[in-house]
């Protein structure tokens, strides 16, 4: 008995030494690796503009108070056709700060500001906005964002384009070495943050985006132009087998 349990144990020591030293099986001896790209350049349909809005006070009059500034602004925001669900509170100075409400309470003087966001569709209503601000009381006029209402079905087809660009690629290359290509092995994404943005624009005067704009549209004035485009670019890596 004990003659065939030492013989059992060679055995399976014998076929595990035997096993690894085998060469081991590469189902893929020969691959290519290639990077497929593909860019898009659209006008964005949403714009989100942030108005930064403070209290002022003039030489020898009395200080204007938020209330009154953020009246003043909503009322014109309605005159040019913006409707209250497309604006929202960015920030607002002092609404969580204790140490500023006290320290308001001691200095009257003390400026408060507020921060709004508004979702345009269009740049006339933008302009329109532009030219009826309170240039006493904007502190800045800018872009904080842009999107289009599109912006899934744009990736999705970017996503194509870009790994028949990547299949395209391997095929002259491969042809180029007088291989051919297989199948492919592994599909990567390389690009997360795929998203350029247009230059965000910082006004310190509320009538200097209408005057920029003029300037960079048709040359005499209209103001017609569209919003800078934004790019969306995908890049895929693909490992191709070749035979």
């Amino acid at each position: 008995m004990k003659q065939l349990y030492v013989f059992v144990v060679i055995l399976l020591f014998t076929r595990t030494l035997v096993a690894q030293n085998l060469p081991t099986c590469n189902p893929y001896p020969k691959t290519i690796t290639v990077t497929g790209t593909s860019e898009m350049e659209i006008v964005p349909n949403e714009i989100y503009v942030q108005v930064d809005l403070k209290e002022y006070k003039k030489k020898g009059e009395e200080k204007v108070e938020l209330e009154t500034i953020k009246q003043d602004f909503l009322r014109n925001c309605k005159s040019v056709g913006i409707p209250d669900s497309l604006i929202t509170i960015a920030s607002f100075e002092g609404a969580n700060g204790d140490d500023w409400w006290r320290k308001k309470k001691t200095d009257p003087q003390l400026l408060s500001s507020i921060s709004y966001q508004i979702k345009f569709s269009e740049n006339s209503k933008m302009q329109l906005l532009a030219e009826k601000l309170n240039d006493e009381a904007t502190v800045s006029f800018r872009v904080a964002r842009v999107w289009h209402t599109q912006m899934t079905e744009f990736r999705k087809q970017l996503k194509v384009n870009a790994i028949k660009a990547a299949k395209e690629k391997c095929i002259y290359l491969t042809e180029a070495i007088g291989e051919k290509i297989s199948h492919a092995i592994t599909i990567i994404e390389k690009d997360q943050n795929n998203l350029v943005y247009p230059m965000q624009h910082r006004l310190n005067n509320s009538n200097s985006i209408l005057s920029e704009d003029k300037v960079s549209g048709d040359g005499n004035g209209s103001g017609n132009v569209s919003f800078k485009k934004i790019k969306i670019e995908f890049s895929i890596d693909v490992v191709y087998a070749l035979h």
